[in-house]
């Protein structure tokens, strides 16, 4: 995860993100995240990490067959990685010069990493030159919808009965915030609308042909019980797109 294409910004906070989601800590890789990753780049020989984090999607690739690349900014993630094993390289490299050539993979994955991005036309048209014609890529994000600005949850208790329900800030309006995640933890966040991120794949040759807005996984659920309503609103998208 990243918050410009160089990585500056997570080294300070590159601890705290392998402590708090790797590992098998957080419920959402573990229950949903890591499993569909999985599925999707099943069978692809050759696949590239963006932005790969301690490579827990790469692990789990490589241990279904594939031969892994992860390539990541930030130092520590990328020693992490290294030490954490498991079959796959790592290399240091920002997302919008990956340091690999032309159509060398099969299939990309970026997982929770274009979020904090804010070359993304770079870093997706990096995207396209790397994969193969027909290649796939697997592209996860917090969805737009979760990640506006202004959006969280209400307990309306002026109404009768009360009642609690999402709202959503000004999605159609791209810009990027500063989100207090943890006391003393701040992390940038780029908000853009869902289509910015479509018509910009299809810009470069990526064809979105899959889409999957799942609910949220029983463990986040069962850590969240005041908001009753959690199963209804999507945190993660995961959109497949293909190299024509």
């Amino acid at each position: 995860m990243i918050d410009d294409a160089s990585g500056a910004g997570w080294e300070a906070h590159a601890r705290w993100w392998i402590d708090g989601f790797t590992g098998g800590v957080d419920a959402e890789y573990e229950e949903q995240i890591i499993p569909l990753a999985v599925e999707e780049l099943s069978g692809f020989a050759r696949v590239l990490d963006v932005g790969c984090g301690d490579g827990q999607i790469a692990r789990a690739a490589a241990a279904a067959g594939c031969d892994v690349l992860g390539i990541d900014p930030v130092p520590l993630h990328v020693d992490t990685a290294r030490a954490r094993g498991g079959g796959p390289r790592y290399e240091i490299g920002s997302a919008d010069a990956l340091p690999v050539p032309d159509a060398e993979f099969d299939a990309v994955v970026a997982c929770l990493v274009f979020e904090h991005i804010d070359a993304v036309d770079a870093a997706l048209a990096e995207v396209a030159r790397v994969l193969r014609p027909g290649g796939r890529f697997a592209f996860f994000l917090n969805h737009p919808l979760l990640q506006t600005p202004g959006s969280g949850w209400i307990d309306d208790h002026i109404i009768d009965p009360p009642e609690q329900y999402w709202r959503i800030g000004p999605y159609l309006v791209e810009t990027s915030t500063w989100e207090e995640v943890e006391v003393d933890v701040r992390i940038r966040f780029v908000h853009r609308p869902l289509s910015r991120y479509v018509n910009a794949m299809s810009a470069v040759g990526l064809q979105v042909e899959r889409m999957v807005e799942p609910p949220p996984p029983p463990g986040f659920l069962a850590r969240a019980p005041e908001y009753a309503l959690a199963h209804t609103v999507p945190r993660l998208l995961y959109m497949r797109a293909v190299r024509g």
